[in-house]
């Protein structure tokens, strides 16, 4: 396992949709692997394979408190998302020092292939669910900004471009 690096904004890969992963393998579980050991160093909730320059639809997620529960997801989809909401500050390991409260549902249901090749369906809610929803805007080229206001937005990444200089 390795430690890897995050690919800094306004990278094009970012905004690009990542690829199918389809039927998984070792080099699949390698990444999957380097990807909690990053997460896990940040710290951060979860992390989406684009976020570093690996273009296939893997992500992980871990939102326990003692760490070591990461679910490893391939080609995850949301099935079903609930009416009521939940509001988080969300931020990104691409875009260091920003963060913004995104409103999302609070309930998601989702379908992902696990590491042993088995298509699972699984409910989150709450945190998980919220980091469930931005690793899948990340697989699919969105950022978590792209969630907020046009003004909001335009404020967060002109602060960005301030502390980018």
């Amino acid at each position: 396992m390795s430690l890897r690096s995050f690919l800094p904004w306004p990278d094009k890969r970012l905004r690009t949709p990542a690829d199918a992963v389809g039927q998984i393998t070792d080099v699949h579980r390698a990444i999957w692997d380097d990807m909690v050991e990053t997460m896990d160093a940040m710290p951060g909730y979860g992390l989406a394979a684009p976020q570093i320059g690996v273009m296939l639809r893997l992500a992980v997620v871990d939102c326990s408190e003692e760490r070591g529960r990461a679910i490893r997801m391939a080609d995850p989809e949301i099935l079903a998302a609930s009416e009521e909401t939940f509001e988080w500050d969300e931020a990104s390991p691409n875009l260091p020092g920003l963060s913004a409260r995104v409103i999302r549902p609070a309930r998601v249901t989702v379908a992902f292939t696990d590491p042993q090749g088995n298509r699972i369906r699984q409910d989150f809610e709450d945190l998980w669910a919220t980091s469930v929803q931005h690793q899948i805007d990340h697989l699919n080229g969105r950022m978590y900004f792209d969630r907020l206001s046009r003004t909001r937005r335009e404020m967060l990444l002109k602060k960005w471009k301030k502390l980018a200089r």
